[in-house]
């Protein structure tokens, strides 16, 4: 029996910071490798509609009817994250819709896997988000809790610090954080008893170079270069009012099979 699997989401479900330039918008992801695992153990589809910069109302309104038209068997879904960096928010509002998105996708007859958003304690320029990821994180659990979907505990999961797991942007994990991301997820869906308990294994844990030993000087020099390569662009766009998503679409919009 077809089995079919649907990715949601923003940048973090696109694949951002896992470089790949044979695919679609130039990203793998973890998404991605969990298909990949998928497709080479059984007989699964999948589709990614997750857009970089997408906020939680543009995923409702632009990725949930098409999500819904796909009948999907399982379904994951992360967004909020560029909501929690807007100036202000109001989050109870916010899940409140999220939770509509869920409720949708359950009566469908879709598994739904939800995301904790990831501590950022230990980040200079993120850390004052944490209070609001805080409380996004309770009212996620809570939905989790409430429509029976599973729960990707990224906030939890504290090798996610380690920062050889990110990019140079310092907002998306690299090659080897998605990897680790496709073994997590995996894993969530193993324990529920939608694949079997061998497939996480099937991914090989990502091999970490050296931590970098540098003085302070050159760490200087560093952030001062991701500062004007990464940093400045990513806050004219937020006061333009635009997204580095605005002219891509989604990456798989209709079911394919993909091989590692």
């Amino acid at each position: 029996m077809v089995q079919k699997f649907v990715a949601l989401g923003d940048s973090f479900t696109e694949g951002v910071g896992d470089v790949d330039l044979e695919r679609p918008n130039q990203v793998r992801g973890w998404a991605d490798r969990v298909a990949e695992v998928l497709c080479a153990e059984g007989d699964w589809q999948y589709a990614n509609l997750a857009v970089r910069g997408k906020k939680i109302g543009q995923v409702i309104n632009q990725q949930l009817d098409a999500a819904l038209a796909l009948r999907p068997d399982v379904v994951t879904l992360y967004a909020g994250g560029n909501d929690i960096l807007r100036p202000s928010v109001d989050m109870d509002a916010l899940l409140g819709g999220y939770a509509g998105m869920v409720r949708r996708l359950r009566a469908c007859g879709a598994q739904v896997v939800l995301f904790t958003g990831f501590d950022t304690v230990d980040s200079p320029l993120f850390s004052k988000t944490r209070p609001r990821t805080a409380v996004y994180n309770e009212l996620v659990r809570a939905m989790a809790d409430d429509y029976g979907a599973l729960l990707a505990d990224y906030w939890r999961w504290r090798e996610f610090s380690d920062l050889r797991y990110w990019a140079v942007d310092r907002l998306h994990m690299n090659e080897a954080g998605h990897t680790l991301m496709a073994q997590k997820v995996l894993g969530v869906l193993a324990q529920a008893g939608i694949v079997a308990p061998e497939l996480p294994g099937r991914i090989q844990p990502p091999q970490l170079a050296e931590p970098a030993v540098n003085t302070r000087g050159q760490r200087l020099r560093e952030d001062l270069g991701w500062a004007r390569e990464h940093l400045v662009p990513w806050v004219q766009r937020r006061l333009r009012g635009t997204s580095s998503g605005d002219r891509l679409g989604a990456r798989y919009p209709e079911y394919v099979r993909l091989s590692g």
